[in-house]
């Protein structure tokens, strides 16, 4: 079932009430936000820049995954969402003029899937045990996969998938971080291998967040974050007074982490090899952040306390300093995975 919202009928189960919406009709107009219910019945929730919820559409699936990061991923018009419970993920287009989103299709995956992303002309999804690459082409994502590999530990630890150049990064919460060998056409080939110098302390990689041949990987439990670049780690940061920084987003040359039981978002200068923390606190939540995502001076951040769950937007600056927008309640507390769809995303795949 499909609820394009329009007027006064905006609040329907899901949504308590918009708690903050600052007055600014044109701000970032035509983007839209957009998380799940991860509930038995998973849906999509869009959101306008405004907190207005604009779709509620069943996924097809069913929910229930938890500890992970990038459950729901984006490319130009196409959005994938994992439906941990039903072991696929949905796979949504983006129509002219924004909404509503249409469901394309189901894909299997070969189980629970928890983590999603795009590159490469695929789409990759990241099991409880295994990662898989799956073709996209003009009729969208196929559902046969053309690569697939077991993870070095595949205990049911996984928590996020990343694309950096020629390979995949993948976090495992029983202290993997590792790599896969993509082909020149993009698909998964080989084995996946521990990276280097993991640290001696490490517990908990968690979030990460690529650009290029790096990957800055949360190291949670031990309050570090970590560059891996060229199958090595080769830098490790401390996250000062913030406790567990869990996932991770990119900004030109800021790095934001939301550090859960800190209820916090940091701030992160990046450069070379250096990541260095120029500001603990950019943003305070009154429950655990459990992902973040940033696009075009615009972040997300999803939190949640076990029994209700907000969806925060914020305009980023050009110093990297958060300024709330708007805030919305909802009442269930399993709520999972948040990304941005750009007003400009009108291209084909």
């Amino acid at each position: 079932m499909k609820r394009t919202i329009c007027g006064s009928a905006l609040l329907g189960l899901m949504v308590v009430g918009t708690a903050y919406a600052q007055t600014d009709p044109a701000w970032n107009d035509g983007d839209l936000v957009v998380t799940s219910s991860n509930t038995a019945s998973n849906e999509l929730l869009v959101y306008n820049t405004r907190g207005v919820l604009v779709e509620q559409s069943e996924t097809g699936g069913t929910g229930g995954v938890a500890g992970n990061a990038g459950g729901i991923a984006q490319n130009r018009r196409l959005l994938a969402v994992v439906n941990f419970g039903s072991g696929n993920v949905s796979i949504f287009r983006k129509l002219d003029g924004g909404v509503p989103l249409q469901r394309m299709k189901v894909v299997p995956a070969i189980t629970n899937p928890v983590s999603v992303a795009f590159g490469r002309g695929h789409l990759y999804i990241l099991t409880t045990t295994h990662i898989e690459s799956h073709p996209i082409d003009r009729y969208g994502v196929e559902p046969t996969a053309d690569g697939s590999a077991q993870l070095v530990i595949a205990d049911g630890s996984a928590a996020q998938v990343g694309v950096i150049d020629g390979e995949l990064v993948v976090t495992e919460k029983s202290n993997a971080i590792e790599t896969v060998h993509l082909t020149d056409q993009g698909a998964i080939t080989g084995q996946t291998r521990l990276v280097a110098n993991i640290p001696a302390n490490v517990n908990a990689p968690f979030g990460l967040a690529t650009r290029g041949r790096d990957a800055y990987v949360t190291i949670a439990h031990a309050n570090e974050i970590s560059l891996v670049r060229d199958n090595a780690v080769l830098t490790v940061t401390g996250s000062g007074t913030q406790m567990a920084p869990c996932w991770v987003a990119l900004d030109g040359s800021f790095l934001f982490s939301a550090n859960s039981p800190s209820h916090s978002v940091s701030r992160y200068s990046v450069y070379n090899r250096k990541i260095v923390q120029d500001a603990a606190v950019v943003a305070t939540f009154n429950s655990n952040p459990t992902d973040i995502t940033y696009r075009d001076n615009l972040a997300a951040v999803v939190d949640g306390n076990g029994s209700a769950s907000h969806v925060s937007i914020f305009h980023v600056d050009g110093d990297g300093n958060f300024d709330l927008k708007s805030s919305v309640t909802l009442n269930s507390g399993t709520t999972n995975g948040i990304a941005i769809l750009h007003a400009g995303d009108d291209v084909d795949d």
